[in-house]
């Protein structure tokens, strides 16, 4: 016999199902009233009558950082882009590249997830496998000819993992990006 699954609010779904509309249109390309109602309609039947493991959402989402982001994200697409186009002229085949792992604050599966496809989006760096019991990305970068380089690697993807924190992490995650993020201000004042 299987374990019974509690049933998620429809309030803290929302944002799920307001994400499962925004891609149903995208993927149709149309965002016409009557397609994204339909796509409403699929995304209930989907998160209400399919037996998924639950997404759990943190109850919170800031328009304010997810606005700020989308602007940083944009420079960082651009600057990788740059960098890409730098290295292919200058260095060539030669590039130096590597698989970095990256233990991530969060575990939650959204957290993860949303983390690796943010920075798989961006040129340069792709996500080659996920521990996901322990919460790591094993990300390949290019131009990463040493300890130093891999370290950027590995903090920019933490960088990225604050961001959404930020945007949607929980009370608890937020703490503990505002800890680290306090803690780093010290060390550079000295007054640690």
């Amino acid at each position: 016999m299987s374990p019974v699954r509690r049933r998620t609010s429809l309030r803290k779904e929302l944002p799920l199902l307001a994400w499962l509309v925004i891609v149903w249109g995208a993927l149709w390309q149309d965002f016409s009233p009557g397609n994204l109602v339909f796509g409403l309609v699929l995304a209930l039947l989907v998160t209400r009558f399919l037996a998924l493991p639950p997404v759990e959402l943190s109850g919170r989402f800031n328009v304010f950082h997810a606005a700020r982001y989308a602007f940083v994200f944009v420079g960082q697409l651009v600057a990788a882009s740059a960098t890409l186009l730098r290295l292919a002229v200058t260095v060539g085949p030669r590039v130096s590249s590597a698989v970095v792992a990256v233990p991530l604050r969060s575990h939650a599966d959204l957290m993860v997830t949303a983390t690796g496809h943010l920075v798989s989006l961006i040129p340069g760096s792709l996500i080659v496998d996920v521990d996901r019991a322990n919460a790591t990305l094993y990300v390949h970068g290019i131009d990463v000819p040493d300890a130093a380089a891999a370290e950027r690697v590995r903090r920019s993807v933490l960088a990225t993992e604050a961001e959404l924190i930020r945007i949607m992490g929980t009370r608890e995650e937020l703490a503990l990006v505002r800890d680290e993020e306090q803690l780093r201000r010290d060390e550079s004042r000295g007054t640690l």
